[in-house]
């Protein structure tokens, strides 16, 4: 089974200032990602990199989330 995660999830998983254990949420993320059950859709990327301040921090997240599975090619 593949799941879509919406923007919300994303953003509050991949807040520095967020601890991981605050919401539960965030664990189910990382449980699908782990278990490579994650659907990430073109406008919900468009979502989370649209908030990136500058091309360093694009091609961090662009990685991060290639090294987790998610496909961004």
């Amino acid at each position: 089974m593949s799941v879509i995660v919406d923007t919300s999830v994303w953003s509050l998983a991949l807040r520095r200032k967020t601890p991981p254990h605050s919401f539960p949420v965030v664990a189910l993320l990382r449980d699908l990602i782990t278990d490579d059950q994650v659907v990430l859709l073109g406008a919900i990327r468009q979502e989370i990199l649209s908030g990136v301040r500058s091309s360093e921090q694009f091609t961090r997240l662009r990685d991060y989330l290639r090294a987790i599975g998610v496909n961004l090619s």
